[in-house]
């Protein structure tokens, strides 16, 4: 789950439902399930065979409830890390591709047409770089800085970014309106401390780092690639130095900076970003700067720096970002960097499940109206909205409980959560792609178009009404996220199937899973940057100093708990980083266990295979994150992913007073906190 405080949503295209034949392998998986008459998973729910009893819930509940499935299972060649969020995903794209199938044997589908031609390798081979070679020459013709701060916003319409990144999205202060946005960018590393940080493992990245580099350069048939190379990441470095971090880019008061053009371009005067703007659209007359002194002080760096060495990086950011509609060469160098390197992961996936990622990327509602349809029955739908309903009910009754929250500020919290929209499965309204121009066997100009298509989209926003209907996530998406300045949650389809949620398994397994997901992001709301936005998705500060310093105490607590989670020599979990998500995981599972309770309507749990009601829910929680990592992966996801592993999101039980009576684990085993050690904010 993720925490959207903004979302650059991408354009789509809206197209009738497809009534398409899925593969073989997808058929029999839906007939199976569909076939059995209880739960799809164990006798209620839960796959006790992947358990592991010999481990005591108290020194690892994690491995208690998953440790045998951590064993046998296996990470396929093509994928990072493996667990039920890619297990879903691999069904997903299944699913997808039977549409896809279908779709690619009518000249008519602009999804057909698309994923055909990303499927014509031979075809893209042929062309060669020719395709991108207008653009490769639009750099190569840039002389000076003035000509080059020209072409960036030309190319940002096309997805060749440089130096900064920037959309329209809501104003955090008035979100009833759009406005444009710029946060820091201008480095290929996935964080600044890969390039400052001084350790081995860093240092094998900035090796291999240098070389892809070295290796796009020698690609588009650049001379002295090797010290053109070098003089892209030490210029990158630079930058780095004076970019914030992840902690304070997350923050969401620190990056609400309003200025109008003038002062912008009084903060960087040495690159002109108020006529670069005006190029992008004449509407834009103030921003949002994400991080200040990062854009000021990478504008200086520009300066500073010989024109040929921004050149160099956005002709190495062009071959990147067109990858999979060029040469298998191109494609190749990019995975090797970014898939092998950086996540561990030895083989790229199939070109079909790459088309899927090309066709979503392009023509997003055009598949996600196709899956909904045909994959998300409206008793599904009924089912998770009373859940979610039961949910969202505890969790006012938690804020009634709460011994640190004032009683105005209680009040507050109320009107917010009764002003929440949740929205379950799939729009009520799609996008119209009806000027977006698909083109038989031409994968390189379809992505341009659609990369053109979706930045008009998004800079068509400035001065219209608030897209409340709009969507961050497909259908066929494996997650669900809070967005503050809408005051809502979502939940697609495809999050909503075992384990996280069956309606034939038993209650205790759903709220453990499902359910918390829910608590999880209604929590976000209330987190510590949700918290800092209103009843009407203002950022504004509405709690007292009282319930400041009330939640700061708690959250403090809980960072050093996540602090001490050392997963490799060396390299721990970022208490601070994954503040928001961790409070998620404790709060949901809080407000959750209360739902549950509730269901019972006062009748007692069954005991169901020899565990108890509150036993079943907590294995509930455990079995949606079972997953097994790439070391690599696992070690870049603790610098640039504000979750915790998956493990230590399980760990999150040791705080909770009912894990202790379902369990009883004993002072002295490795997860038993004495009580006054225990976090409680909800």
């Amino acid at each position: 789950m993720i925490s959207l405080r903004k979302l650059a949503v991408a354009a789509s295209v809206s197209l009738s439902a497809i009534a398409a034949a899925l593969p073989a392998s997808a058929h029999a998986a839906d007939e199976a399930a569909a076939a059995k008459d209880g739960p799809e998973l164990g006798t209620f729910g839960f796959d006790e065979s992947g358990m592991d009893r010999s481990t005591k819930p108290g020194d690892n509940f994690y491995i208690f409830a998953n440790g045998e499935w951590l064993k046998k299972t296996e990470i396929p060649a093509d994928k990072s890390n493996y667990g039920m969020f890619t297990k879903l995903d691999d069904l997903s794209k299944e699913r997808v591709k039977g549409l896809l199938d279908a779709a690619a044997r009518d000249p008519k589908s602009k999804m057909g047409v698309a994923y055909a031609a990303y499927l014509d390798e031979a075809a893209i081979e042929k062309k060669g770089l020719a395709p991108i070679q207008p653009v490769l020459k639009q750099i190569r013709a840039v002389r000076t800085h003035k000509q080059f701060e020209a072409l960036l916003p030309k190319l940002a319409r096309k997805s060749v970014g440089a130096l900064f990144g920037g959309f329209v999205g809501q104003d955090d202060k008035n979100p009833d309106a759009y406005i444009f946005q710029i946060f820091q960018g201008g480095t290929g590393l996935p964080d600044r401390d890969m390039y400052l940080v001084d350790n081995p493992k860093f240092e094998e990245i900035r090796t291999a780092y240098k070389a892809y580099l070295a290796g796009m350069l020698t690609h588009a048939g650049e001379k002295n690639a090797v010290a053109r190379a070098n003089a892209i990441f030490e210029t990158e470095k630079k930058i780095a130095e004076v970019q914030w971090t992840r902690e304070d880019s997350s923050d969401a008061t620190k990056v609400y900076n309003k200025m109008s053009l003038a002062e912008l371009d009084q903060l960087a005067p040495q690159i002109r970003m108020s006529a670069m703007l005006k190029q992008v659209s004449p509407r834009i007359a103030e921003v949002l700067v994400g991080q200040p002194s990062a854009i000021a002080g990478t504008a200086k760096i520009f300066a500073e720096t010989d024109i040929g060495v921004f050149k160099d990086q956005m002709l190495v950011g062009a071959l990147a970002s067109y990858s999979g509609t060029l040469p298998k060469a191109v494609d190749d160098t990019v995975f090797a960097f970014y898939g092998t390197t950086l996540a561990g992961t030895p083989q790229q996936q199939a070109r079909w499940k790459r088309g899927i990622d090309h066709v979503e990327g392009a023509l997003t509602d055009e598949i996600g109206k196709a899956y909904a349809a045909k994959y998300f029955p409206p008793e599904t739908k009924a089912a998770a909205n009373e859940l979610v309903r039961n949910v969202v009910a505890a969790m006012g009754r938690r804020i009634d409980g709460l011994d640190w929250m004032q009683p105005a500020t209680k009040v507050k919290a109320k009107q917010k959560l009764a002003n929440f929209t949740t929205k379950i499965g799939y729009p009520d309204k799609w996008h119209d792609y009806a000027k977006l121009k698909i083109v038989k066997g031409d994968a390189f100009g379809n992505a341009m178009r659609a990369n053109e298509f979706g930045f008009a989209d998004n800079i068509s926003k400035l001065g219209q009404p608030i897209r409340r209907w709009e969507w961050g996530m497909l259908p066929q998406t494996i997650n669900a996220y809070a967005n503050f300045s809408m005051n809502e949650i979502v939940f697609p389809a495809a999050i909503l199937q075992p384990p996280f949620f069956d309606p034939k398994a038993d209650p205790a397994i759903n709220y453990g899973g499902i359910g918390a997901v829910i608590g999880h992001e209604i929590s976000h709301h209330f987190d510590d940057q949700g918290s800092k936005y209103d009843q009407n998705g203002r950022l504004s500060d509405w709690w007292t100093d009282a319930d400041v310093a009330a939640f700061k105490k708690s959250s403090e607590a809980l960072i050093k708990q996540y602090d001490a989670y050392e997963i490799f020599p060396g390299a721990s979990v970022k208490g601070e980083f994954t503040l928001g998500e961790n409070i998620g995981d404790l709060a949901g599972l809080t407000v959750a266990y209360e739902a549950y309770k509730a269901s019972l309507g006062g009748k007692p749990a069954p005991v169901i295979d020899g565990f108890t009601g509150d036993q079943r829910f907590f294995l509930g929680w455990a079995q949606v994150w079972r997953r097994n990592y790439r070391e690599a992966n696992l070690r870049n996801r603790l610098i640039t992913d504000p979750h915790s592993p998956s493990e230590q999101r399980v760990w999150v039980v040791r705080n909770l007073d009912k894990w202790y009576e379902a369990f009883q684990p004993k002072q002295g085993e490795k997860l038993y906190l004495a009580p006054g050690e225990r976090v409680r904010i909800w």
